[in-house]
């Protein structure tokens, strides 16, 4: 199953550096010129979480394997793109790929690092490609709507009601609104995924400021902050150079750097969480003496489906889910510790998997 953010911005706002710095490899060119990004470039990171490393040791796993998120490195858009201008269509194109958004904004002032827009202000950066995705959306609406009215005038009822969702979308956009602001009923949910809006994608601002100003930000940071704040969304404030330098660092010398700097973590940390959280994302893991593993699934999973995140098999023959919830799994020094306590539950079908469970699958096929 996969979930991917995808990183996007203005030209020369540290895309790349940040991408690198996720992935510590080298893997997208960060230079000091637009477009140095032509394809996306996609790595998987693993996402922090103390729960499974603790489990591991009570379990005392042989192999620890983290659950995962993909990221992916997207060329930057320039004023015009839902016209075509820059790297324009391709730039819309990959992020109409991706699951959500992670929006670098430049916090940071360096002469020997050109703005694309000759001045430094995050919230218009953020602006300009919050229209651009306006603009490519209303664009789309137009075509499909004109579609749409021909099959509605033969009285086909889906026709219908999908041309009133987008006409509603449409007046909704008109006024400077991204999709993912407009009240859509459960039962349009579907319907309204179909459209593929970009705006409609949840957005994650990432402030990269200087590195004098990772531990505790700038004014330019806290101008985005309020912005996320009133947009809805959150905002994580990193030093993508600082990043840059400790993902090539040994551990021991990564925890020096950190303590040196004022920071219990890294940022890239934060930024996975953030990510992981605007997905809705949910973790559950399957933990024994061979492997500690953790396993992402949206929120709202039923044991099945979560069950088929590890094996096709495993969700077609479905039987039960044990189940031990993470608290009374440490509480209790482990899994024979939780069945002892009678802390083991039986669930089927129809339970929604909870963060944190504990969850051993019986199948039979």
């Amino acid at each position: 199953m996969g979930f991917n953010c995808g990183i996007v911005g203005l030209p020369n706002v540290g895309k790349s550096t940040l991408f690198n710095a996720l992935t510590a490899t080298q893997a997208a060119e960060a230079a000091n010129y637009p477009f140095c990004t032509i394809e996306p470039n996609v790595g998987r990171v693993a996402v922090p979480d103390e729960r499974l490393l603790l489990c591991a040791r009570l379990a005392k796993s042989a192999k620890i394997v983290p659950t995962q998120l993909e990221f992916v490195d997207i060329a930057g858009l320039v004023r015009g793109a839902s016209k075509g201008e820059g790297l324009g269509n391709q730039f819309l194109g990959h992020i109409r790929a991706v699951d959500a958004i992670a929006h670098v904004l430049r916090c940071f002032a360096d002469a020997n690092v050109a703005h694309v827009e000759g001045a430094l202000d995050p919230v218009r950066d953020a602006e300009t490609v919050e229209t651009e995705l306006l603009l490519a959306d209303l664009e789309s609406l137009d075509r499909r709507i004109k579609a749409a009215e021909k099959k509605a005038r033969g009285q086909d009822k889906e026709a219908k009601a999908q041309l009133a969702l987008m006409e509603r979308a449409q007046a909704f956009l008109a006024t400077g609104e991204p999709a993912r602001a407009l009240a859509v009923a459960p039962e349009e949910r579907q319907m309204f995924a179909a459209l593929q809006l970009l705006s409609a994608k949840p957005v994650l601002y990432i402030a990269n400021v200087e590195e004098a100003a990772a531990a505790a930000g700038n004014e330019l940071s806290r101008r985005v902050g309020a912005y996320a704040a009133a947009k809805g969304a959150s905002c994580v404030v990193i030093s993508a150079a600082i990043e840059s330098e400790l993902a090539q660092l040994s551990e021991a010398d990564r925890q020096d750097y950190l303590a040196a700097l004022g920071l219990d973590e890294p940022g890239l940390a934060r930024v996975i969480r953030a990510g992981y959280r605007l997905l809705d994302l949910i973790t559950f893991l399957t933990v024994g003496p061979k492997e500690a593993h953790a396993w992402t699934v949206a929120r709202g999973t039923k044991a099945p489906q979560a069950a088929g995140a590890i094996h096709s098999d495993f969700e077609k023959g479905f039987i039960r889910a044990e189940t031990i919830s993470y608290d009374d799994f440490v509480a209790y020094g482990g899994e024979q510790g939780a069945k002892e306590a009678g802390k083991m539950r039986l669930e089927g079908g129809d339970y929604v998997v909870a963060d944190g469970d504990i969850l051993h699958f019986r199948f039979n096929l």
